[in-house]
């Protein structure tokens, strides 16, 4: 199980910690550095962990005398980098078949219809898809 562990302070780290790790955890995001404190506190906490994961911003900060102790008891320390922005709306499988329909031919609100997405959506995917990317420069 991964348990994604966000605070402010290491003091709340340190219990948000307490609170949420148990021994079914493989698998912890700490959005802080992990400091000495924080590792033994995971390990105690959930002794099955394989896999603690930091942002990439923090990685290169974090002392290798932690990464070599963690290492030696098997346990992977990694930066992770998570998407940020706006999340996507429709997959790709959705889009790939809005623009394979609209090549068909099948009227527009057929594809809307059928897919569940608004009409508008449709026409924009199907002209984003379907065009060159040199038609949008004007050339």
């Amino acid at each position: 199980m991964k348990v994604r562990v966000k605070a402010k302070t290491y003091s709340e780290l340190i219990r948000k910690l307490d609170e949420v790790l148990n021994e079914d955890v493989s698998e912890v995001y700490v959005n802080l550095r992990p400091t000495k404190e924080v590792v033994v506190k995971i390990l105690e906490r959930s002794p099955n962990v394989r896999k603690i994961t930091c942002p990439p911003s923090l990685y290169p900060k974090v002392s290798q005398k932690v990464i070599m102790a963690l290492n030696q008891l098997g346990v992977e320390l990694l930066p992770e980098s998570y998407p940020r922005g706006r999340p996507k709306k429709y997959d790709e499988k959705t889009i790939k078949q809005v623009v394979e329909l609209a090549r068909k031919g099948v009227p527009m609100k057929e594809i809307s219809r059928k897919l569940g997405i608004p009409l508008r959506t449709v026409y924009y995917l199907a002209n984003l898809y379907t065009t060159s990317y040199s038609s949008f420069r004007g050339e």
